[in-house]
């Protein structure tokens, strides 16, 4: 039941169904994931935290930058159920729509930059 309840927790705050979200289109890195939400990036790092201990999200370094992406599930059957039905869930909420609306001009090489 553990399990169960670490991962219905960690799908229980908006921003973090938000990140969801986003890393089913592309992986994204801390930079991109608080430009997209505009929240600051301790808050952004500790919802990566808690979806990664959830087994919803991964991440592989490469140089400098994280890059974060969805799990494909395998290491808990909850995540994997709830990754699979939020692909299909929450296409027409206004912000959901706002945030895969823009996620293509939120690019890392240009948030840095500034």
């Amino acid at each position: 039941m553990k399990e169960f309840i670490k991962v219905m927790k960690a799908l229980s705050d908006p921003n973090r169904v938000k990140i969801v979200k986003m890393l089913q289109f592309r992986s994204l890195c801390v930079c991109e994931l608080q430009a997209a939400l505009q929240i600051a990036q301790p808050t952004v790092s500790n919802h990566l935290k808690i979806l990664e201990e959830a087994g919803l999200v991964t991440y592989q370094k490469s140089g400098l930058w994280v890059n974060y992406s969805l799990t494909n599930g395998e290491s808990s059957p909850y995540a994997a159920t709830l990754l699979g039905s939020l692909k299909h869930w929450l296409h027409e909420d206004p912000e959901i729509e706002r945030l895969i609306k823009v996620l293509p001009e939120i690019r890392r090489e240009d948030i840095c930059r500034k």
